[in-house]
């Protein structure tokens, strides 16, 4: 009975993916294939107005872990892991406690996964094609082997426990070391017959050059990928239409997994949550892939399918300002666990639960640790509303501000125009009050 099923734990599948920013969804306009998110989307929720508080994956995952942002959690750079306190706080650790089977495929991301971790784990990153078989001299893509680890922690659960499957792809991350960067399957080209990337209208050297002068300079770690992946049209169409055929790849591994659900009997009662783990430059502002604060880089998509929706709400689409600080929190209270007093995140299951809706979310504080260099990628930290951000980098002690209503493509810097002195000022007590809640 649909009664009984409520009050049973629901099972958890976390989908997390990679440098995918929120329009890499055919369901969001984009000309990607991503037929069973799409499907996911019109049975759940798709969330449009979701951004993450560090545009970086180490950084990014930590927080989906944790709840908490980079000036909590503690890790500011590649190779670091959560400490053991921090890790008896992140939501795999505390829904094992609380009974559910765990699990983990792909890509962890901060620092090492520690050999018991979860139940079950299979952890492997940084080339999309991978040595294979007793012998290793076969080779599988990371995508298909996602796929072949998720359905095993499927196949060998214990059926009188709850679990919570993460599954985190390395797709559609650039192999950053090979001459192509964008490998994928050989299937998934036939999907892309005659299909044209369209190119962004802020792909442009008047763009780049319009950049604070510290980044617009080649030495810049956006400049450097964008020269290696879209310098030229050719290029643009050849890595833009690889970089979608990953996200049809692991797009596809998503519908085999929901599928064995429904085999199994347990999918009305899971929890689906899909994101990413940070935005990407797709040539923007002649650049490429992620870390400095504009939207390109900082909107992710969120989509929620979740047994609890009320009537009405399935295939429906949220503009509530959300996190990724919210999604451990969110799956702590579906599972019924308490969420830590550390958690900085929220519970974003009221936005499609309630009859009516909470209030919101108002602003969020971003901030970037300076990674290779402040003449590579400098540190930065912002304050941003609906309407309205306001960007610090400290390396360099420059300012910019945006209205992002009239102007939602940032190419108007309103810091040093007089008109916008008031706006500015409150937005600097803004980011010194965000800096200190994100301790």
């Amino acid at each position: 009975p649909a009664a009984a099923r409520a009050a049973d734990p629901p099972h958890i599948l976390f989908l997390l993916a990679d440098d995918w920013r929120w329009d890499t969804l055919g369901c969001a306009g984009s000309v990607v294939r991503t037929p069973h998110l799409d499907a996911l989307a019109r049975n759940g929720v798709r969330f449009t107005q979701c951004r993450v508080t560090t545009s970086i994956c180490c950084v990014s995952r930590a927080t989906l872990l944790t709840g908490q942002h980079m000036a909590r959690h503690g890790v500011d750079r590649f190779g670091l892991p959560l400490t053991p306190e921090q890790w008896a706080n992140s939501y795999p650790a505390l829904l094992r406690a609380a009974g559910y089977h765990t699990g983990f495929v792909g890509k962890f991301g901060v620092g090492r996964l520690g050999e018991k971790a979860f139940d079950f784990q299979r952890a492997y990153e940084g080339v999309h094609w991978m040595p294979d078989g007793k012998d290793k001299t076969e080779k599988v893509h990371v995508t298909a082997k996602n796929e072949r680890d998720a359905l095993a922690f499927l196949a060998q659960r214990p059926k009188d426990r709850p679990f919570a499957l993460s599954v985190s792809f390395f797709a559609a991350h650039a192999e950053d070391k090979a001459p192509e960067q964008y490998l994928p399957q050989p299937w998934s080209a036939k999907p892309y017959e005659g299909v044209t990337i369209p190119v962004p209208r802020t792909a442009t050297d008047a763009h780049f050059r319009a950049l604070p002068p510290f980044l617009a300079t080649e030495v810049n770690e956006g400049r450097v990928r964008w020269r290696k992946r879209f310098d030229t049209p050719e290029r643009f169409q050849q890595y833009m239409t690889n970089y979608y055929r990953l996200a049809t790849e692991a797009d596809a591994v998503v519908g085999r997994l929901v599928e064995e659900l429904r085999r199994q009997g347990v999918l009305e009662n899971t929890l689906i949550v899909f994101t990413g783990d940070n935005g990407y430059f797709h040539a923007e502002r002649g650049l490429a892939d992620k870390w400095f604060p504009y939207e390109e880089a900082l909107r992710v998509p969120l989509v929620v399918c979740d047994p609890r929706m009320r009537p009405g709400v399935r295939g429906t689409t949220s503009d509530g300002f959300v996190l990724n600080l919210d999604v451990a929190p969110t799956l702590l209270a579906a599972a019924g666990v308490r969420v830590p007093a550390v958690v900085q995140g929220r519970d974003v299951s009221p936005l499609y639960t309630a009859e009516k809706l909470p209030p919101g979310r108002d602003e969020f504080y971003y901030q970037h640790p300076v990674i290779l260099g402040p003449d590579r990628i400098p540190r930065s930290e912002a304050v941003v509303r609906r309407n309205v951000k306001y960007v610090w980098w400290p390396d360099y002690d420059f300012e910019e501000l945006y209205d992002l209503h009239s102007d939602p493509a940032e190419e108007r810097n309103l810091a040093r125009d007089p008109a916008h002195a008031v706006t500015l000022a409150g937005r600097r007590v803004a980011l010194a009050a965000g800096r200190e809640a994100a301790r």
